[in-house]
């Protein structure tokens, strides 16, 4: 398959093809923008831990201060309204409303939320708020491989589903459970940053166990809103038509996305092939009352898209798409190129065309099983400038490859899901962008830029960006 050529849609043209209820948000979460870390009463989670031991984080960076979001939540809230944005799709801080994972909230981490939401509602922005987006509470023993740490979850949920639930339009669950099994448990990437390879493996469980008890804690609070879960899906295509190489992109479409979707979906995890039964034996031998807990209907399933895979045996370099792992050299595969693509600031491919794959994968593989979709991450990094434009005397940011991204990500998934689309069976309810700020990038701290708002972070001035403009533009032009 081979990228076409660079051209995207107008704002208008898109606009033209969004249905009525369709809803264009943008998407932040708790770590990576609000700062504070030892304000307010908030407790410490694993990830301040990991950000301060040495050699952890790109530049040494940390997130105490990050885009000091606690802070600057009205100018933030000012931007999103702004933008024209339908809905927002944030986290809330484990560690700043529950300090130690367990036992009463936290009154000073529930007003900022409380303030937060009443904000979002005034502006007619519908609210999204996703329960563990990555901030483990330190004191949890032994994290996400305890199935405690899941029941805490739902403990959290029903406390926050009491508080919250009357203005919370959809709750997330858990955000991204791949992301953190493989990253921070199988390969030392991100927080708690353990190497366990394949021994991870009933770290998934006990995050989707996270997402069952969270689930029913939220539905056991009666809230008013639609309950789901996010996950991040990757298609997955071998390097060459090898048995080898088919056989291990089959063991990573299964790693990355079959565990996290089938069991909520199907109701089982995938059967393996022979060759890597013992590797997902954790998995088959689990307790078929949890996987009823995990299969309970969803209202709507989270889609995270940002580029494809190509697996290729063999060991090979060290890293992955989101840095540098020394465990990876273990494997018996390797992350193969895509020279044909376009890259990103991380070196992920620009391949739009392959989110037209991921919903046509969801179609064919959950059928009527699949609840309306949410894109509810979609976006890039690249880099950019701020300068002063000598005409206006303004800040000014171009970043021209974002839009290109967006609009053609955003055209691929109405044209998959139109009706004669390869996913036209797919109930594609909305795209949220990823993300409003520059933020704190996870294991590359400030070196990726993922925003819609150029953030210094020096003074902390944010700085609309074109793509934003773009945005405006397009929310402004389906509203006409």
């Amino acid at each position: 398959m081979t990228s076409r050529a660079t051209r995207f849609p107008s704002a208008e043209t898109l606009a033209a093809q969004l249905p009525t209820d369709f809803a264009l948000g943008v998407a932040t979460s708790a770590f990576q923008i609000e700062g504070a870390t030892r304000e307010g009463g908030r407790g410490a989670s694993t990830w301040d831990v990991f950000t301060h031991q040495p050699g952890r984080i790109r530049g040494g960076a940390t997130a105490d201060v990050a885009a000091d979001h606690i802070h600057r939540l009205g100018d933030d809230l000012d931007l999103v309204r702004d933008l024209g944005a339908d809905a927002y799709r944030f986290s809330i801080s484990w560690p700043r409303v529950q300090p130690g994972g367990s036992g009463r909230l936290n009154e000073r981490g529930i007003a900022f939320y409380d303030q937060l939401l009443d904000r979002l509602l005034a502006d007619g922005i519908s609210p999204m708020a996703t329960l563990f987006h990555w901030d483990t509470p330190l004191e949890l023993p032994g994290g996400w491989r305890s199935r405690d740490t899941a029941r805490r979850l739902g403990e959290l949920a029903f406390l926050l589903g009491e508080r919250f639930g009357d203005r919370v339009d959809r709750w997330v669950t858990v955000n991204e459970p791949a992301t953190v099994m493989l990253n921070g448990y199988a390969l030392g990437i991100h927080a708690p940053g353990e190497t366990l390879l394949f021994d991870a493996l009933p770290v998934a469980h006990n995050l989707l166990l996270g997402h069952a008890y969270a689930l029913e804690g939220l539905r056991g609070a009666d809230v008013r809103g639609g309950v789901g879960i996010t996950n991040v899906h990757t298609p997955t295509t071998p390097a060459t038509s090898s048995d080898e190489d088919t056989a291990f992109a089959w063991l990573f479409d299964v790693l990355h996305n079959r565990i996290f979707a089938d069991p909520v979906l199907l109701g089982h995890y995938p059967e393996p092939l022979d060759d890597f039964a013992s590797v997902l034996k954790p998995l088959i031998e689990v307790d078929s009352r949890d996987l009823a807990l995990i299969s309970q209907p969803i209202d709507f399933y989270g889609l995270n898209y940002y580029f494809p895979t190509r697996i290729a045996a063999g060991a090979g370099r060290a890293v992955s798409p989101d840095g540098d792992s020394e465990a990876m050299a273990s494997l018996p595969f390797h992350l193969a190129p895509w020279p044909e693509f376009a890259t990103t600031g991380f070196g992920w491919p620009v391949a739009p065309e392959f989110l037209e794959t991921t919903l046509a994968e969801l179609a064919q593989r959950y059928g009527a099983a699949l609840p309306p979709v949410f894109i509810t991450e979609g976006g890039a990094s690249f880099p950019e400038s701020l300068v002063l434009d000598e005409r206006s005397g303004e800040r000014v940011v171009a970043d021209p490859r974002r839009i290109d991204y967006l609009a053609r990500h955003l055209e691929a998934a109405l044209t998959a899901t139109a009706p004669g689309g390869v996913a036209e069976s797919v109930d594609l309810r909305g795209y949220f962008v990823w993300t409003l700020l520059d933020n704190f990038e996870w294991a590359a701290g400030y070196s990726q830029r993922f925003g819609l708002v150029h953030v210094d972070f020096a003074t902390q001035e944010r700085t609309p960006k074109d793509s934003f403009r773009w945005m405006q533009a397009l929310a402004g032009d389906r509203r006409r």
